[in-house]
């Protein structure tokens, strides 16, 4: 007999015992606790169970109890319970390619046995009584149950010290199992369950809705935040709910995907999703979400992984594509039309009644002039107000470009005028087709634009709302050809010498971006020309701000893949800034084209651009009506 590298003779083959093969099975089902409770729940869950209750103690190192009202398992068959590779879920290899129940294998029951004491007791439809069989010795006898089943497991690890050891505090283990708990229960409204431990009840949750479930579980704030995603091609759909990144968080313990209502962590799932969100969220954050993914059993392959939390797509290419294009749509569309709803609310005072609608010819006002704090019949204001917007002519020349539709017009520098008299603003005719954002009233600090819809105040950082509009239209250029706006007088300023090799080595990629720059001197930059969009932006602290970007991310493809965060850096320089009075005219402008731009409710680092106070909630501030 040859000799092992370690010196000892090499055994002949042979097989295991079949405790030792159910051991060797626990070492990957039974990780801890937690991995216990999600087998024997899902297998509740399968049983068609209305109502489980779990009970726990000592963070489940002592006692797991999972009771149920199930179909529960006859008396003939609770023997097979615990043998290996028993299951009543498939009973071929087609049944195995299209599996449609949380548990398949057959194989947790007979694991947890091996490393527990466990006793299963079940009463089965029909049945005169129910039976419980212990794991060891496994002998049948009478019991008393209602219906369903019930399967205790107490002293886990008891005959393997060594697995205990690894185990964590009570606390921690517990906070595992509550884990495996909400996720179960995210993907069942349908079923009532109660969590308990140590005697004390943790989670009480009712059958019901999946809005109501979700926000038992995650709380009014996420719900509050989160936009409902309905996208359905072919095979495929997505549904659940998505948190707007003002709810992102810093760790990923909201983030729960389900495929045909299996949670999953799947690479490819996690990666489409974050790409949904890389124009609205910070690189250091993570989004909340509770989707639902359901497709054919047979494009799923849930037979990856021992504990089941991975699976495979067989065209992981169409999936990938249908998650992120289902949840970027739901993200791009501007929350703004939801404003009016956002604002609305019943107000403790009884309003005044509105004039009937009638048909405007929306007539042309030169001076418009907003004399009071109340909500004009904007439609036609809004008109007014675009068309005062346009800036004069200048005298001798042509009329300035309007490459951009906003920039270039509503923040183009202009001359100080004094303040004209006030002039009563003329009768206009009510309109049901007030914009959800409404219309400005004042600047505030020259930071916030308070503007006011029928349902309320809005409130907008008039920098983070153009940022996000600036944004989205570089993007839209540069996937063409940008406008450029040819400096009068070149901007001259003094940079470093790595600032120089880099404006050089990168001068092709720049002139493609609408930059012409080009040394002036041995330690000076001359920039020519910029995008038209970014016309009125302060050009040396734009373009420094650029260049540090390219001199950090040197290589061609990683600029190239990193473009819109070049884009976001030259919209946050292009922006509108603090303390920059505007006029009506102007704040109005911009509240246009945040209704008309994608994902304008966040900026590029993920805050939030508006929101809004309904005449309920102001009322509640002032204690009215009580």
């Amino acid at each position: 007999m040859r000799p092992l590298p370690t010196g000892k003779p090499a055994m002949p083959i042979h097989l295991l015992p079949d405790h030792l093969i159910n051991q060797i099975a626990a070492g990957e089902v039974v990780e801890r606790p937690a991995s216990v409770l999600k087998e024997v729940l899902e297998n509740a869950m399968d049983a068609g169970s209305t109502a489980v209750e779990v009970q726990l103690e000592q963070g489940g190192v002592r006692r797991i109890r999972v009771a149920d009202d199930g179909c529960g398992i006859p008396k003939d068959e609770l023997p097979l319970a615990l043998e290996r590779h028993a299951t009543s879920k498939i009973t071929s290899l087609d049944d195995l390619e299209r599996v449609g129940t949380m548990g398949f294998r057959g194989e947790a029951l007979a694991a947890i046995a091996a490393v527990s004491r466990m006793s299963i007791t079940s009463r089965a439809d029909g049945a005169p009584h129910a039976w419980r069989i212990d794991a060891d010795p496994r002998e049948l006898a009478p019991a008393a149950l209602n219906h369903g089943s019930v399967v205790d497991v107490a002293d886990l690890y008891f005959n393997t010290p060594a697995r205990r050891k690894f185990l964590k505090s009570e606390g921690t283990e517990f906070a595992h199992c509550d884990d495996v708990f909400r996720r179960i229960a995210l993907a069942r409204p349908d079923v009532g369950l109660q969590l308990s431990h140590n005697g004390r009840v943790s989670q009480r949750l009712p059958s019901g809705t999946r809005e109501a479930r979700v926000r038992a579980l995650l709380g009014d704030d996420f719900l509050a935040a989160a936009r409902s995603v309905e996208a359905e091609s072919g095979l495929l759909r997505l549904h659940g709910f998505a948190s707007l990144p003002a709810y992102s968080r810093s760790n990923r313990d909201a983030q729960f995907f389900y495929v045909n209502g299996r949670f999953v962590r799947d690479k490819l799932v996690t990666h489409a999703i974050r790409e949904a969100y890389a124009d609205i969220l910070h690189g250091s954050r993570h989004p909340a979400y509770v989707l639902f993914l359901e497709l054919d059993p047979f494009g799923v392959d849930v037979n990856v992984h021992p504990a089941k939390i991975e699976v495979r797509f067989r065209d992981s290419r169409a999936v990938h594509q249908f998650v992120y294009h289902a949840l970027q749509r739901t993200l791009a569309a501007s929350g703004a039309g939801a404003g009016l709803a956002a604002g609305s609310g019943e107000s403790t005072e009884s309003p005044a009644p509105a004039p009937a609608p009638q048909a405007s010819p929306y007539p042309h006002t030169p001076q418009p002039y907003q004399s009071r704090l109340a909500m004009e019949p904007a439609s036609r204001a809004y008109y007014d107000f675009a068309a005062a917007a346009r800036p004069e002519p200048i005298a001798g020349g042509p009329a300035p470009a309007r490459e951009d539709g906003f920039v270039a017009t509503a923040f183009a520098p202009r001359a100080a005028s004094p303040l004209t008299p006030p002039v009563a603003a003329p009768a206009l005719p009510a309109s049901d087709l007030a914009p959800p954002l409404g219309y400005a009233l004042a600047q505030l600090h020259g930071v916030y634009i308070l503007a006011q819809n029928e349902g309320g105040l809005i409130l907008v950082d008039m920098h983070a709302a153009h940022e996000r509009i600036l944004y989205e239209r570089l993007k839209t250029l540069l996937d063409g050809t940008p406008g450029v706006q040819r400096l009068l007088i070149p901007a001259v300023f003094g940079v470093g010498q790595k600032d120089m090799l880099t404006a050089e080595e990168h001068s092709e990629l720049l002139e493609r971006m609408g930059f012409e720059v080009g040394p002036a001197g041995p330690q000076e930059l001359a920039v020519r020309s910029v995008p038209a969009l970014l016309a009125s932006a302060p050009v040396s602290e734009l373009v420094r701000a650029l260049l540090a970007e390219l001199r950090d991310f040197p290589s061609t493809e990683v600029i190239t893949a990193r473009r819109n965060e070049l884009l976001a850096t030259m919209a946050c320089h292009g922006a509108v800034r603090a303390n920059r009075s505007l006029t009506l005219p102007e704040m109005n402008a911009l509240l246009r084209e945040m209704e008309a731009t994608e994902r304008a409710d966040q900026c590029n680092h993920g805050r939030p651009t508006w929101t809004a106070l309904s005449m309920a909630d102001l009322d509640r501030l002032f204690l009215r009506g009580r």
